[in-house]
């Protein structure tokens, strides 16, 4: 087992990308922590690792209040004594912020709380989890997305991913010393519910549509969220243990198509 012993963190735990991440990660030997703001989803993530066999909890997470990003991690600590890794996954789409608008210039209302979970949010939960990170030697995986190099999605997503992108980058060069390796994962297009817009309340012939559209965009077609995590999962083991800084696309050749 790849993390047997660890402890880790999954923020946006409770569907997609980050339910898969902790799912895995549990099979892999790790005691997991599963975040979200949908607090139910979260614990639903934690029962199915217990029913296999693993061990999890749940925590409710707004990651945009700093107060219960601290007390996420002194959660973990509380109940498992340790942690060894961060899944800093959790976010949103400007379609599930202003549900019925296509993608362009929104509001500042809506600009605004879309960085303050996607950029703000991430740097949150970062800052009080790497003193516990740093105690051991730990790893830090962000989820960026493909958006952040080919900004196909709104604005407002892309510049929230691209700012991950520095984020992880200036973050893996001050937290060298401090034996923290700081990683990305940036995604194409995957089939979660955020991706294909059951959040944002459209219908299913549209939501198949947009799925549609997303496979065509991408030579692989649409991804699974299982391929992310196990890019995840590698970034978070020791067999990544010489890298830090990098962001690794998981894209299925979406770039190719467009030249990238």
């Amino acid at each position: 087992m790849r993390l047997a012993d660890k402890v880790a963190i999954v923020t946006g735990g409770g569907s997609g990308i980050g339910r898969a991440a902790a799912l895995l990660f549990a099979r892999e030997g790790a005691s997991v922590l599963v975040a979200d703001i949908e607090g139910d989803a979260a614990g639903r993530t934690a029962a199915a690792i217990e029913a296999a066999g693993g061990r999890a909890s749940s925590f409710r997470l707004d990651v945009s209040k700093a107060a219960e990003a601290e007390a996420l991690t002194a959660a973990c600590v509380e109940r498992y004594g340790r942690l060894d890794v961060l899944i800093n996954n959790a976010g949103v789409t400007d379609s599930s912020l202003a549900p019925g608008h296509a993608p362009g210039l929104y509001d500042e209302a809506i600009w605004a709380r879309l960085l303050e979970i996607n950029l703000s949010g991430m740097f949150l939960v970062a800052k009080y989890a790497v003193p516990e990170l740093s105690r051991r030697g730990g790893a830090m995986v962000n989820t960026a997305s493909s958006a952040a190099f080919l900004p196909l999605a709104s604005h407002a997503y892309a510049a929230s991913k691209a700012g991950v992108v520095s984020l992880t980058r200036t973050l893996a060069l001050e937290l060298v010393g401090k034996r923290v390796r700081v990683n990305a994962v940036a995604p194409g297009p995957i089939e979660t519910p955020l991706s294909r817009g059951a959040r944002s309340g459209l219908s299913e012939k549209d939501q198949a549509a947009r799925a549609a559209l997303l496979a065509d965009m991408t030579p692989m077609g649409i991804g699974q969220p299982e391929n992310i995590a196990h890019a995840m999962l590698f970034l978070a083991s020791d067999e990544a243990s010489f890298i830090t800084g990098q962001v690794l696309l998981v894209d299925g050749g979406q770039g190719l198509r467009a030249g990238r």
